[in-house]
């Protein structure tokens, strides 16, 4: 491996960091337990990270927790955004994340039918 060729390695791996560690507007964290895996959470978080890319949406981030406690309703997702109240969401896949991206984050409306708590 020539040093060109880790000088590169390094600028993206600083940008992966800033990227996560940057304010957002918007938080959406992916409930990536073992019951939210089997019930298609990876899916679910590739989805949102590939609609989010292909709007070019660089004030949303997506990260990942553990178990959520509520096998039944996953895979779950919470958006936290500030100064709103935190919206979950149940029994997601990838697409009902497009249009929970395009509605809710992009639009600022919630949708309701997919909705299972607000706090």
């Amino acid at each position: 491996m020539k040093l060109e060729d880790l000088k590169k390695i390094r600028e993206k791996a600083e940008k992966d960091v800033e990227l996560r560690q940057k304010q957002a507007r918007i938080r959406i964290v992916v409930g990536m337990g073992t019951s939210g895996i089997a019930a298609g959470a990876r899916e679910v978080i590739r989805a949102f990270v590939d609609e989010i890319a292909k709007r070019n949406l660089s004030d949303v981030v997506v990260t990942q927790t553990g178990e959520k406690g509520l096998a039944s309703q996953e895979p779950m997702i919470e958006v936290y955004e500030e100064g709103k109240p935190v919206v979950v969401y149940g029994n997601m896949d990838a697409e009902k994340t497009k249009r929970v991206v395009a509605e809710h984050i992009v639009n600022g409306s919630p949708v309701s039918e997919y909705v299972i708590e607000v706090r």
